[in-house]
């Protein structure tokens, strides 16, 4: 038995042609959407720095997600109003200048989720001095009914080794 080969025809080559570049217009279409979810985690994330800076405490708790877990080392997981409460506290302070900054290394997407690796670097300054300490974590979001990104989960943990104890 012997196969034999035809020369495709010029409507197969033409649709062959067209679903190629309906294929790849798609993926396009998928990476454009993707750089702007990842923009828009991004800008809120700066946005949130912003916020801090300036101490608009209604502002930073903007960006957290009705029902956020927060996970940080040595303290209870905390909820959003026990987040917003803590951060309300130290941004009334008078006797405490609080500067944060983002360093955003990975968003990963996959549908309305989103995990974002990063290092928040935060500088305090007080009557005595100045402070400066950096804080990796992870963050989940979530893309919210009205499409806006909003933290569901963040877990913050130290890159520092640990120090032996002494006693």
């Amino acid at each position: 038995m012997s196969l034999r080969l035809t020369k495709p025809s010029w409507r197969h080559q033409l649709l062959s042609w067209a679903f190629l570049l309906l294929a790849g217009g798609a993926s396009y279409a998928w990476a454009d959407k993707g750089d702007a979810d990842k923009a828009a985690i991004s800008l809120r994330l700066h946005a949130w720095a912003d916020a801090f800076n300036a101490r608009d405490a209604a502002r930073i708790c903007d960006l957290y997600s009705p029902d956020l877990i927060a996970s940080v080392p040595g303290a209870p997981d905390a909820s959003r109003d026990m987040v917003c409460k803590h951060l309300a506290n130290a941004l009334a302070n008078p006797e405490l200048d609080l500067y944060y900054s983002p360093e955003i290394h990975e968003i990963i997407l996959s549908g309305d989720l989103a995990v974002v690796r990063l290092t928040w670097s935060l500088t305090v300054g007080r009557n005595t001095g100045q402070l400066s300490s950096q804080e990796t974590g992870m963050d989940v979001f979530r893309r919210q009914a009205d499409g806006t990104w909003s933290i569901i989960r963040f877990v913050a943990f130290s890159t520092e080794p640990d120090t032996p104890r002494t006693d």
